[in-house]
Formats: structure tokens, sequence, C-alpha cells
């Protein structure tokens, strides 16, 4: 009898320490995103939430809370909050992440991905999985990649085609040192503020350009705002990253961990395909509504490339030199 109470109490002990025992999952788990659902980017997070609680049964609900409400506005500051716990999930910018996790720069590095080949070879090969470990090691489970786009230049301006042109502009850059140092490098006077003041400031002149991807500048009507001129640079590219609070992780059962990481995998490649697919529509919408849109050639794209060149020989060091190499022979090996 003592040996079957003692066996009985170990198993009910076991219970409540195993992940499978899930009768204490939260009645609603919260999903941070900087841009609402009018926006790509919002809608992965939609998909990802409508996918998990179908597959599910609705055993499983998450919320999605946009505009970084859930940290005040502070993109930066997003993954901070679901390393501590505080934000049980999000779909998030490689950019927003980076102040924390320094290998997320890979991404931010100038011209290192010329098209939406080399973004995939990047994310979907060694250069990726030793991206997502380094996220993994700093208390976040990353699941899956999206995509916000390539971020082109806008400014009230004039017509930027060269590294000179923007001499002296005022640019809206993200609270990333490396954005700091590409817009120096190129002459600009690079002001970082959060997306959440960005229009403002863009509206009363306080600066003259910024960049997004046109997905951004379309949605958000930037062209309202003074910005008519349009420079198709593709400088960088910024991935999402569908990830959990390692902390909320583990309270989910093996299956159920299986699951919302498909979901992720299923909501993000759904979400690459949308965006890379409007582009061309997107791209037509802007110059319907007078932004003049400047196309560089080989040899502009050059000038740009060559100006930006110590932003890599700096920040190479801090991202890993072994990380970058990878992305390199990922991007010159690509399909």
């Amino acid at each position: 009898m003592l040996k079957r109470r003692t066996f009985m109490a170990a198993a009910a002990a076991c219970m409540l320490m195993s992940p499978i025992a899930h009768a204490e999952y939260k009645a609603e788990y919260t999903v941070s995103t900087v841009l609402p659902s009018a926006f790509p980017w919002g809608q992965a997070a939609d998909k990802w939430v409508e996918l998990v609680k179908e597959r599910s049964e609705g055993r499983i609900n998450m919320k999605v809370y946009s505009s970084a409400q859930l940290v005040s506005g502070d993109q930066t500051k997003e993954f901070s909050a679901m390393r501590s716990g505080l934000i049980d999930m999000a779909v998030g910018s490689t950019i927003n992440w980076s102040p924390q996790v320094p290998e997320l720069n890979l991404f931010s590095l100038p011209f290192l991905m010329p098209d939406h080949k080399a973004i995939d070879a990047i994310t979907q090969g060694e250069a990726g999985e030793m991206v997502f470990k380094a996220i993994e090691k700093r208390g976040v489970t990353p699941l899956a990649w999206g995509e916000n786009g390539f971020r082109q230049l806008s400014n009230s301006q004039q017509v930027i085609d060269e590294p000179a042109d923007l001499k002296g502009m005022k640019i809206r850059v993200v609270g990333s040192p490396l954005f700091q140092d590409t817009f120096s490098a190129l002459g600009a006077n690079p002001t970082q503020m959060s997306w959440a003041d960005a229009k403002p400031a863009l509206t009363t002149g306080a600066v003259d350009g910024q960049e997004n991807p046109i997905s951004v500048f379309d949605v958000a009507r930037i062209d309202q705002v003074g910005q008519k001129h349009l420079t198709r640079w593709g400088y960088m590219a910024d991935p999402l990253v569908f990830a959990v609070s390692t902390r909320v992780w583990r309270q989910f059962s093996p299956e159920d961990q299986q699951l919302l990481k498909q979901a992720a995998i299923d909501a993000g490649q759904w979400e690459i395909n949308k965006s890379r697919a409007e582009l061309d529509e997107t791209l037509a919408r802007i110059k319907e509504r007078g932004v003049e849109v400047t196309e560089l050639t080989d040899e502009q794209h050059a000038a740009f490339v060559e100006a930006t060149r110590s932003v890599h020989e700096k920040w190479t060091p801090r991202i890993g030199e072994a990380l970058v190499q990878k992305a390199q022979d990922a991007v010159v090996n690509r399909d």
C-alpha cells in the first residue's frame, strides 16, 4: 500500500512538472508586432494566430497587439520583454531585436543581399541556423522566418541616385547603431526615432527622408507627408522572425510545440509569397500618386556599395566573422 501511494505521488509530481500537463495553458497568449493588419507584417501574425487556433481546435488562443503597444511603442524593447516573459510571443524584426542579439545585424549590412534568392539562401541555410541559435541562446525560441521586405529610400528634397545626393540630408532611421553608421558613411545626417514618431517628423520637415519597404510606404501613405522621391536601392532586407519566449515555450507539450512551429512556418511562407507577389502592383500604386521612382543603374548601385564598404569592415567582427562568411557564401552560391 505504501509503495502504491509513493508511486502515485511521484506520478502526480511528474505530471505537474511535465510540459504534457497543459491544464495550465493561458486562456490567451500575447503576440507582439510593430505594424498592424493593414501591413504584410501584421498579416503574418494574424495568419499564425488563425492557424494555431484552427489546428489546436481552440485549445491555444493568441491575440495580436500591434504598434509595439506592449512595450509602450518602443519596438527595440520587444525582445527583452519577450525574454523576460512579459510578452509571450512575437513576429519581430531582425532590426529591432539586433540590440540584444548582435548576430541579427547581419541582415542590416548594406548591400549584402541583392535579391530575394539571396535572402532565402541565407535564412534557409547554415547562416539562418546560426542566427536562430544565437536568438535561442538569449532566452527566446525562434520558430520561422517571415519578411518585411527590401528597404527603399524616400525623401522630400530631390532625386537620389548617387551617394553625394545624401550629403547633409536628415534621414529617419531605426534605433540601431549600424544604421547610423551606414547613413553617416553616405554623408547623411541619420536621426534615430521610433516609427510612431517618424510620420509626424516627416510632416513637419524635422527630417527630410526615411527608409522602409515599399509596402510600408504604400499603406502608411508616406507620399502624403512630402515624400515625393523614392529610390529603389534595396540596400538591405528585413526578415521577420516568429518566436516564443522560452519560458512560455517550455509550458507547451512537445506536440503543441510542433503545432506552433509548423503553423509559424506555414504563416511565414504564406506572408513571404503574398508580399513578393504584390510588389509590382504596390509600386504601380505609388507611381500613380505622383511619386518619382528612381531605379539605379549597375554603375550607380556600385557607387553606393563602395561608399558603405567601411560599414562591413567595422561590423563584421561584431556580428561574427564565421556568420558573415557563411552568409556571403550562401549569396554567391544561391540558385
